[in-house]
């Protein structure tokens, strides 16, 4: 049961092959049995998600109409509102936050009939690539739990490679989904900038924060973006764009299709395995009848310097909130208000947060805004460029999704630089706005997650996701569990 995908528990459902009791009681008691080694989950409600499972089958008995995720459950990111939980951001200082509301993507889920099974961990206000910037555990990654998941949505990613969870919620600000996925093996969707409200999700980044999916195949990511995509006047940066049917389209294959190949994205640092794996998937592609052309994103190099002013720029501006007098943590003992404030961020903010909260006020300080921040803006400007010019040519990008598989926890938690070089190849898509996935295409000889990133312009997941369907459909790895 838990090893299958979320269409094949809806046809069980449908079919009152299983009710939705049955199903969550399945995956809850994979939590109880995996949870001790994976460590994804920070909460898990038993008896709220059977209340809800059960409410679900009652409704199904009486013949009432169901929504399209009906008995399905989820785990959530522990940074989206959820009404009457505990919200932490992996921090310190929201330990006791407990929002009034629900974010849009919850309420969504929720009309759908989905049912809530707990809140996964994730670096502290996302800001990492392993998982292990965590005020309260480090999760590991289900394929080898010396390794880590990827981050900052390792939570969600190992929850549902671990078949703890069917699907689950992520958030990416420069690659939180995609990075996580590929290193456990599963899909993982960063929609475009606008597609998804926001409202609900504390804010690392407000012009790169993106809600989206994760899940065993491209068919349950289109589903679920499905049920979340969409307009919503609670949010200022949500787009007023039709969302296309996806589940309908997900199986009609693009032709004729054009590939990108960015020649950037086959440099020093990239690992061996990691580039036959993502050249035989391009070969795949062939054989389906794809044109295959190299690329240039001339300006991608310069992506992760970008990334690391403006969203380190906008983490300062949105965490400025975070005083102990207005939200968050309070100091004990303090000598007047001014020392309370330093004291309580001081206490509350981990080493990782401190390091970005420092960069990004330095960034927008007097005299240094213009030669870093606006600077910065504008070689943005130059990256979307350079993706509009691609996408001219070709109908998506392809590339690896990071550069190495997962590697082992501890080994670079030193070296903050050389942890940020993680996302290398996913930062650019959440500087452009456009829309993003990674999916598996291989193992390494040891035997860790290989994944595949695509591409395409912004709203155009419709796309995004039938090319994805055609290599899916075309080969096994999908179909691969960890052996937890």
């Amino acid at each position: 049961m838990i090893e299958r995908t979320a269409a094949e528990l809806l046809q069980l459902l449908s079919q009152g092959d299983a009710t939705a009791e049955t199903v969550t009681t399945e995956f809850l008691k994979a939590i109880r049995q995996r949870e001790p080694k994976v460590k994804a989950f920070l909460r898990v409600d038993e008896e709220f998600a059977l209340e809800q499972a059960r409410a679900i089958d009652a409704k199904r008995k009486r013949g009432e109409k169901l929504g399209p995720l009906a008995g399905i459950p989820f785990a959530v990111k522990d940074v989206l509102c959820i009404a009457g939980q505990p919200t932490t951001c992996g921090s310190k200082i929201l330990r006791n936050f407990v929002p009034p509301y629900n974010a849009t993507v919850i309420s969504r889920l929720k009309n759908a009939d989905a049912i809530l099974i707990g809140k996964t961990n994730m670096d502290e206000f996302a800001m990492g690539s392993s998982t292990e910037n965590s005020a309260y555990q480090t999760t590991r990654n289900p394929w080898d739990l010396e390794r880590i998941p990827g981050g900052s949505s390792g939570g969600s990613a190992a929850a549902v490679a671990a078949c703890e969870a069917p699907l689950a919620l992520g958030t990416d600000t420069g690659g939180s989904i995609r990075q996580p996925a590929s290193l456990c093996g599963i899909v993982g969707l960063k929609p475009s900038y606008g597609r998804v409200s926001r409202y609900g999700l504390i804010a690392f980044a407000s012009s790169l924060d993106q809600i989206g999916p994760f899940s065993h195949t491209v068919a349950d990511a289109a589903l679920l973006l499905e049920v979340i995509a969409g307009y919503d006047p609670l949010d200022s940066t949500s787009v007023d764009q039709p969302v296309p049917a996806y589940t309908k389209s997900v199986e009609h294959p693009v032709k004729p299709l054009t590939i990108g190949v960015a020649k950037e994205y086959f440099t020093k640092g990239l690992d061996s395995e990691v580039e036959q794996a993502i050249r035989a998937a391009l070969k795949v592609y062939e054989k389906l009848g794809a044109t295959v052309k190299e690329i240039t994103l001339p300006n991608s190099p310069h992506a992760i310097a970008v990334y690391y002013l403006v969203a380190t720029a906008e983490a300062s501006s949105n965490l400025a909130r975070y005083d102990g007098v207005h939200f968050g943590h309070r100091a004990k003992t303090y000598d007047n208000m001014i020392d309370m404030y330093c004291r309580s961020r001081a206490e509350g903010f981990g080493k990782e947060v401190q390091r970005r909260i420092m960069l990004g006020t330095y960034a927008l300080s007097s005299g240094y805004k213009d030669a870093y921040y606006l600077k910065a803006l504008k070689v943005r400007r130059l990256i979307k460029d350079d993706f509009d010019k691609a996408f001219g040519e070709c109908d998506v990008v392809m590339g690896p999704t990071s550069p190495t598989p997962a590697f082992k926890i501890g080994e670079k938690t030193d070296n903050p630089l050389e942890m940020y070089l993680s996302d290398i190849y996913t930062i650019s898509c959440n500087l452009a706005g456009i829309a993003g996935i990674s999916i598996p295409c291989g193992f390494t000889k040891s035997g860790l997650p290989i994944g595949l990133q695509i591409q395409s312009p912004a709203f155009e997941e419709e796309k995004l996701l039938r090319v994805a369907r055609m290599y899916e459909k075309a080969t096994e790895w999908h179909t691969k569990r960890a052996n937890v």
